[in-house]
C-alpha cells in the first residue's frame, strides 16, 4: 500500500483488516506512523516485501516512482492517484505495456456506473440541443482541481462525439454567448466534503441532472481492494473500473 498512512491508506488498511482474502504486507509512506500491522517504509526503493498488487493512494509527484518500482519489480498496480500531467499519463500507458494497471480517477461502483449512463443520455440529448456542464464539490484540502472524476465523466460523455468538445473551466474573461460545442466544468473547494458531482443536461424548458454524491472514504477504498484482487495475476495492459465491474457481473 502506497500512501499508507494517508486518509485513504489508513481506511484500506482498516477494510482489509475485515477481509479475509486479502492482506497488506507492507506499507509505503514518507512519514511512518508506528500504529500500522505492517511494516511501513519511508523510501518505496527499500521495500523488497513480495506481493500480488500495490494499490497506490498517493501524490502525482510520487507517481514517477511507483510506475519505475512496479516496472521493475513486475508488479501489477491499482493506481488511484488523481491530478496526473499529461506526461504522467503517457507514462502510464508505457508501463502498462510491461505489467498490469488499473488506473481510475475514481474508484466508487456508482461513479463507474455513472460513465456509462452518461454515455446514453449525451448520445441521446446533445443532438437534441442540450448543453452540457459538470459541477464537482470537494473538501477545502484537495490540491487537485478540477477533479480527476470530473475529468473523466466529461471525457465519458465527450467519447461519444470524437471528442470534439472543448473543456472550459473559466467564463471570467469571455463576454460572448455559450458555443455548443463545449462542457463547462466547475470547481467548489470547501469544509469536509467528500465527493460530490452533478452532470447537468440544460435543454429547452426541461434540465436533467445526474448527482453523485460520496459520504466516506471507504466507498473509493471498497473499490481498491475489489480492483486489487482483480488485478493480481492478470497480464501486463491498461485496465478501467469497468473491467472489474464485467468481471462480478459475470
Amino acid at each position: 500500500m502506497n500512501g499508507c498512512n494517508g486518509k485513504m491508506g489508513q481506511v484500506i488498511s482498516s477494510l482489509v483488516k475485515e477481509d479475509a482474502e486479502t492482506e497488506i504486507v507492507a506499507g509505503i509512506d514518507i512519514r511512518d506512523g508506528g500504529h500500522n500491522p505492517y511494516p511501513v517504509f519511508t523510501r518505496i526503493e527499500d521495500c523488497r516485501v513480495e506481493g500480488d498488487c500495490m494499490i497506490d493512494f498517493s501524490t502525482a509527484a510520487a507517481v514517477d516512482q511507483v510506475l519505475a518500482y512496479c516496472k521493475d519489480r513486475g508488479l501489477p498496480c491499482v493506481l488511484c492517484t488523481t491530478g496526473l500531467s499529461d506526461e504522467q499519463i503517457k507514462k502510464v500507458e508505457d508501463t502498462a505495456k510491461s505489467v498490469a494497471i488499473l488506473r481510475s480517477a475514481n474508484m466508487s461502483l456508482g461513479i463507474n456506473l455513472l460513465l456509462r449512463m452518461l454515455k446514453l443520455a449525451a448520445k441521446t440529448l446533445a443532438p437534441a440541443g442540450f448543453d452540457m456542464e459538470i459541477v464537482e464539490k470537494h473538501h477545502r484540502l484537495k490540491v487537485d482541481a478540477p477533479s480527476g472524476t470530473a475529468l473523466a465523466l466529461a471525457d465519458s460523455i465527450n467519447e461519444e462525439f470524437a471528442n470534439e468538445y472543448e473543456y472550459v473551466y473559466d467564463r471570467s474573461a469571455r463576454r460572448e454567448k455559450r458555443p455548443e460545442r463545449e462542457i463547462g466544468i466547475s470547481a467548489v473547494r470547501g469544509g469536509t466534503i467528500v465527493g460530490e458531482h452533478d452532470v447537468i443536461f440544460s435543454g429547452e424548458d426541461e434540465v436533467i441532472t445526474f448527482s453523485h454524491q460520496a459520504f466516506s472514504k471507504a466507498v473509493f477504498g471498497q473499490g481498491a481492494v475489489q480492483a486489487a484482487k482483480f488485478l493480481a495475476g492478470k497480464n501486463p495492459g491498461l485496465y478501467k473500473m469497468s473491467d472489474v465491474i464485467d468481471a462480478q457481473i459475470m
